[in-house]
């Protein structure tokens, strides 16, 4: 069964001029349990705005949104504000590049925050639910470290457990290793990988970086508002094909030569 489903979503926004800014347009995603999708794009292409609108923060200007068979958004109906919030709060995780935890507090209460909105069993063991969320991201022996004595790595697996303490149906990341360095971003995103599939959850990321997109399952390309899939495979053998004529061409030594690595702009190139 289909999670959430956008179609035919756009959202814009009036500008002080009164001119129009079409940030998404006709936007169609279907994204069902156990899913992982990646979406690549340059910066402000939209795509926060596209994460906001499938986890509910925001509502688009026109188009469908739904969620488990139910409307979220559709025609000029909308779900009431109260009822949105519950669904986000129980069903949605967000994975964000800037942690925004709260200083001073210890890790196991920024965790257990989003429970203190829960019901029932979740409500009444938040504590003993956020230990065991900060020992799964292995930071068991940091529970009452603050954010200020942890390091940036650590911070983002706090940031984790506190989106997936509710045990969310949808995981939505956005640029979750930009401020991270290459071995802390594979290991946090090795860990969404595994927390989501133990789950069945779908994890939808949003980057600029190929190899964090080649994770997923499923990949689209978000240019000037449209959403497109797209081949990063393909885009990936481009890019090294054309880093290896550039240096045979220009006769470089072997120890000249850097690594291809692949970008959203080879993923524009091939698809344009």
């Amino acid at each position: 069964m289909t999670l959430v489903e956008l179609r035919g979503v756009t959202r814009h926004v009036t500008l002080p001029d009164d001119s129009r800014l079409d940030i998404l347009r006709g936007v169609d995603l279907a994204v069902v349990a156990g899913d992982h999708v990646a979406i690549v794009g340059r910066s402000g292409s939209g795509k926060s705005t596209l994460l906001n609108i499938l986890g509910m923060l925001d509502l688009p200007s026109s188009g469908d949104v739904v969620f488990r068979e139910k409307p979220v958004a559709a025609g000029r109906t909308r779900m009431r504000r109260g009822a949105l919030d519950r669904l986000r709060g129980r069903e949605v995780g967000f994975v964000f590049q800037q942690f925004h935890l709260l200083p001073g507090r210890s890790a196991v209460d920024n965790v257990a925050m989003p429970l203190g909105y829960a019901s029932g069993r979740q409500f009444w063991h938040r504590r003993r639910l956020a230990e065991e969320m900060l020992d799964r991201v292995g930071l068991g022996h940091r529970l009452e470290s603050p954010p200020e004595q942890l390091s940036g790595g650590e911070q983002q697996r706090v940031a984790i457990a506190r989106a997936l303490v509710r045990r969310p149906a949808l995981i939505l990341a956005d640029e979750p290793t930009g401020a991270l360095d290459l071995d802390t971003g594979a290991a946090v995103m090795a860990l969404l990988d595994d927390v989501a599939s133990e789950t069945e959850a779908a994890l939808v990321t949003i980057t600029h970086d190929l190899h964090v997109a080649a994770r997923a399952r499923r990949h689209y390309r978000l240019d000037e508002g449209v959403l497109n899939p797209v081949d990063l495979d393909a885009a990936s053998r481009t890019t090294a094909l054309g880093a290896v004529t550039a240096a045979l061409t220009t006769a470089a030594t072997p120890a000249s030569v850097e690594p291809a690595t692949a970008s959203v702009d080879a993923v524009s190139r091939t698809h344009a």
